[in-house]
């Protein structure tokens, strides 16, 4: 483990060194239009086909059959159906801005009731409504799942699962009806967002703007950065935003260190800094051992019984402590390499960096997770 983690961040300090950085970033990759961003779907609908593996009679997948049964001239009692080969399902998709109607999008679907699994299941004509209520989309098609479950289940029985078998997708399952109206140019002018806030950042990035197009760019806050778009491309911007685009610029790296305590996984940026401290670290390990003894009479005895004991053996090891002194380290390796000699785990780490933030050695930003 310790191996790893020190490999781990060896390799995020080469990623994110400043040679790494010294081609730049596009403006590309580095912020995106404001008005050009994607909406999000979402219908309600039916798959058919299960098998037996769909919903055990739910009010709503009957009465969802009855009225798409009714829908196409027949007439049912909702309280005569099965609902055993079909699911209640949502769907969902996103919808990116400047589609066109007849573009196709992926859509996933899962289910609401107790289906134990979609595979094999037939989505059936669902409308994809936006957060105004309107139908932009509608989707349609057989379910590409990704996982099974298998076994006959309940009491004395056995089951074997792979993945989810309620959620599934279908890849250009949904064709887009309506589009959606989308302006990026307002009064002559279009936002560059940052997908990471910055001030450094964008400051960086008008600056780079402004060597290509003199006096165009000016960064409004730690978001956003206002680009005056010339005279007679209002209409046309196109060209004009794919040169921004191009341009390219280094961002500024924070300090950050980010720990999963339930993963075990650390990752730190090139920028980490600890000033002199030192650092003791020991560890308090307890292990109990329960066992059953069986005292029996002598052969052929006439008296006594067989009698079961427990016992119990409890062991106690507290390794010596160490206090290793951590000298002022200005870079990634160095903290990797003082911080795995004191031979700490991913979870010892995380008290380790805490107790260094709170007594002011820490020079990053941490965040817990």
């Amino acid at each position: 483990m310790r191996r790893s983690l020190l490999a781990l961040l060896l390799i995020l300090s080469g990623v994110i060194s400043p040679v790494a950085f010294a081609a730049g970033s596009r403006v590309k990759d580095l912020a995106m239009i404001a008005g050009a961003r994607d909406n999000q779907l979402v219908g309600y609908g039916l798959v058919a086909g299960l098998n037996g593996d769909g919903d055990k009679n739910p009010t709503y997948t009957i009465q969802s059959v009855a009225n798409m049964l009714q829908r196409f001239g027949i007439t049912v009692p909702a309280a005569t159906i099965q609902s055993k080969n079909v699911a209640a399902v949502m769907v969902t998709a996103d919808i990116p801005a400047f589609v066109k109607n007849g573009t196709r999008l992926d859509v996933t679907i899962s289910a609401i009731g107790d289906a134990k699994s979609l595979q094999g299941g037939v989505l059936l004509q669902t409308p994809l409504l936006g957060a105004d209520g309107k139908v932009y989309s509608v989707a349609q098609g057989a379910l590409a799942v990704g996982g099974f479950i298998g076994g006959t289940g309940g009491p004395g029985g056995a089951t074997v699962q792979k993945n989810h078998p309620t959620v599934a997708q279908i890849s250009g399952g949904a064709l887009v009806e309506k589009e959606i109206p989308s302006e990026i140019v307002h009064n002559g002018h279009l936002e560059l967002l940052l997908r990471n806030p910055d001030f450094t950042s964008a400051a960086r990035m008008a600056e780079a703007i402004n060597e290509s197009f003199t006096n165009s760019a000016e960064a409004l806050d730690s978001t956003s950065v206002r680009v005056r778009v010339p005279d007679g491309l209002g209409q046309s911007p196109v060209g004009f935003i794919a040169r921004i685009e191009a341009i390219e610029l280094t961002p500024d790296v924070p300090a950050r260190i980010i720990i999963n305590e339930r993963m075990g996984t650390i990752v730190a940026t090139s920028r980490i800094r600890i000033s002199n401290c030192a650092v003791s670290h020991g560890e308090l390990t307890i292990s109990i051992a329960s066992t059953l003894e069986v005292s029996q009479p002598n052969p052929f005895s006439k008296t006594g019984t067989t009698v079961v004991t427990p016992r119990t053996d409890t062991k106690v090891n507290e390794p010596k402590g160490m206090l290793i002194s951590l000298a002022d380290m200005p870079t990634v390796e160095k903290v990797a390499s003082g911080l795995n000699a004191i031979g700490v785990s991913p979870r010892d780490m995380m008290a380790i960096f805490q107790a260094m933030k709170q007594a002011g050695a820490l020079q990053a930003e941490l965040i817990m997770q």
